[in-house]
């Protein structure tokens, strides 16, 4: 089972989140994490010395994990001529990332690529994607790359500044696998994503599913459907046919295939989607409160009809954070 830790931006540094995987490479269920969590709370225990384990370092991690990520687009896929400016959020893929780029032959410039062990997100990547739509304009760049600290997640910059967030990144890369028949199935998006992106599917002839809010729920989805391609707006893209879970790189390198394979920009591989005008709203509740309740609750139902007749409103609600030491 590996672990794996992050710390997302509104976390303090001296609190650092973990992550758990099956063998399979997929996030464990909620009730399986429950049951960790449940052990983590019991008394310290421990052990002798010849009882734990031992810990085995793999020397060329970082050369094998390159050309994993290389392995996922066509051998052929050439990025000689393209000037990307990478963001790396002073976070994992500070030193993996520029080296995948540069062997496929992109001319890359870096930021965000020094990491002190405090400043991972730090005004940098894609929490804060300002940094990057400014290089890329200076620069001349055709476009720029942000990951967030720990890599799961990308959104992308064109060349005259503009943000490319998850939606955008999905569309992109489902309409290409279907037009290639290669998408089986549909799509898995969240309650979170634009109704834009669910409209331009159908135009396409894009199955589209809505999963609560989360990667892990997202999968779920896919694997019950038996789909390929997945993600939230936020940057976390799931791309079943090379990969079994979030990755900022892979799923970044899906677009640039997309983009050579094409000879096209991303504004133009965006022709055809248009976002619908939608806020976030987040409505934090206190511990203990009955989300379900609330959101099947008339009154709700009444004030989101009332809202909708002059915009598109989602809602998400969730339940006051445990303490921390949970």
């Amino acid at each position: 089972m590996p672990v794996s830790s992050s710390r997302p931006r509104t976390i303090p540094i001296r609190t650092t989140a973990s992550s758990f995987f099956s063998a399979e490479g997929l996030k464990l269920a909620d009730a399986v994490e429950l049951e960790i969590e449940a052990e983590l709370d019991q008394p310290l225990e421990t052990m002798a010395p010849h009882r734990l384990g031992r810990a085995v370092r793999i020397n060329d991690a970082a050369g094998r994990y390159i050309e994993f990520c290389k392995s996922t687009v066509p051998n052929r896929l050439e990025l000689h001529g393209l000037r990307i400016v990478l963001d790396c959020a002073h976070g994992a893929t500070y030193h993996i990332a520029p080296n995948v780029f540069r062997e496929l032959g992109a001319d890359v410039s870096v930021i965000g690529a020094e990491p002190d062990g405090l400043n991972i997100n730090n005004g940098v990547g894609s929490t804060h994607p300002e940094r990057l739509q400014a290089a890329v304009r200076e620069r001349e760049a055709d476009l720029g790359i942000a990951f967030d600290g720990d890599g799961d997640r990308v959104l992308l910059v064109g060349a005259d500044g503009t943000l490319v967030d998850g939606d955008e990144i999905l569309y992109i890369i489902a309409r290409d696998l279907h037009a290639r028949d290669k998408l089986r199935g549909g799509v898995v998006g969240t309650l979170m994503s634009n109704f834009g992106l669910a409209a331009a599917f159908e135009r396409q002839g894009i199955p589209f599913e809505r999963a609560k809010v989360g990667d892990r729920y997202v999968t779920e989805r896919l694997l019950a459907n038996d789909w390929l391609l997945g993600g939230e707006s936020s940057g976390h893209i799931l791309c079943r046919h090379v990969q079994t879970t979030g990755d900022g790189i892979v799923s970044a390198l899906q677009v640039l295939a997309v983009m050579v394979r094409e000879s096209a920009t991303l504004s133009q591989l965006l022709e055809g989607f248009e976002k619908a005008p939608q806020a976030l709203v987040n409505v934090r509740l206190p511990g203990g409160s009955d989300a379900k309740a609330l959101l099947e609750s008339p009154e709700l139902h009444q004030s989101v009809r009332r809202w909708s007749r002059s915009s598109v409103m989602a809602v998400e609600c969730c339940c006051a954070p445990r303490a921390p030491n949970h």
